[in-house]
């Protein structure tokens, strides 16, 4: 008996190509939240470099099984580009989670998410994005005045967090155009890993060794990382990216949620405020930009505003 048909129909893959690709998006962007609220309630127990780094081992280590990055022809400058890439992917995953041990979730990725609605406005050269850089800087000055609630350490990690999205973005073009496939991300993941597997395993010391917290790591890396890339992937073959970076704009709010609904992180009205004027502009800004195109070959790119896998 032939059963190859029915394994294709029950198989992951086929079940999210069947699914409308707003709501695979959608379900990314919560899964990546919850990972971030379910990281900080192991802060407690695990300092946050080393869930940090179980995140990008875990993420490095599935990527490095399904990919499977060929290593072979790749050049000097090839090679100064994705571990570059790898260090940005590293350093913005460990200042935002160092600023998630300081203040809410929601504002940390608000500010944060500054770094790459940045890149989407500096890069336009339309009128209207000025009124949605406005809008962004409404955010700011919402959030300044609540700026005695929060830590200031805090909020230096993710506007410094924020930096680091904004090379990691510049840097993903680059590796996009030297390695095929998601074999520069693959890499990337794994030099990360490498880079701050000294940071994690000094800080995380003796609890590394616990299975309970090894499993919670495991878990933020498949929420965070492998959870929302392979929906990403699978909805960017079948909507245009201008949705996928409107939809990638409700990650404050999303943020701001898990915080409340799992760590009872409660944000004010002025707060709320700033998240909407950030969602605002963020939304705005990739909706006028219509679809972008590769520099020669044509094809239509990720939004530079849209978070990254990991």
């Amino acid at each position: 008996m032939n059963v190859s048909p029915v394994r294709r129909a029950l198989s992951p893959a086929a079940a999210a190509a069947s699914v409308p690709p707003v709501y695979l998006v959608l379900v990314g962007v919560v899964s990546v939240q919850t990972g971030s609220a379910v990281a900080k309630s192991l802060f407690e127990a695990l300092p946050p470099a080393a869930v940090v780094w179980l995140r990008l081992l875990t993420s490095a280590v599935l990527l490095g099984l399904v990919v499977r990055p060929a290593l072979r022809g790749c050049g000097r400058g090839d090679w100064a580009v994705v571990v570059g890439y790898g260090v940005a992917l590293a350093g913005m995953n460990f200042l935002i989670y160092q600023a998630f041990a300081r203040i809410p979730i929601g504002i940390a990725v608000t500010i944060e998410y500054m770094g790459p609605l940045a890149i989407a406005i500096l890069g336009s050269r339309r009128r209207i994005d000025l009124l949605w850089a406005a809008l962004a800087g409404l955010g700011v000055v919402a959030l300044g005045a609540e700026s005695g609630a929060l830590d200031p350490l805090g909020v230096l990690f993710a506007v410094l967090a924020g930096t680091a999205w904004a090379c990691y973005i510049l840097l993903s073009a680059a590796t996009g155009q030297r390695f095929s496939g998601a074999s520069g991300l693959a890499i990337a993941g794994a030099v990360g890993a490498v880079f701050l597997a000294p940071a994690g395993l000094a800080q995380g010391g003796a609890a590394l060794l616990d299975w309970r917290l090894l499993l919670f790591g495991l878990a933020v890396g498949v929420l965070s990382s492998v959870v929302p890339y392979s929906l990403e992937l699978t909805a960017l073959r079948r909507m245009p990216p201008r949705v996928f970076g409107v939809l990638m704009s409700l990650q404050p709010a999303a943020a701001a949620l898990a915080g409340l609904l799992l760590l009872g992180e409660t944000l004010t009205a002025w707060q709320w405020l700033a998240v909407a004027c950030v969602i605002a502009a963020s939304a705005g800004a990739t909706l006028g930009g219509g679809r972008q195109r590769g520099p020669e070959t044509g094809k239509r790119v990720r939004d530079p505003a849209a978070p990254p896998p990991d």
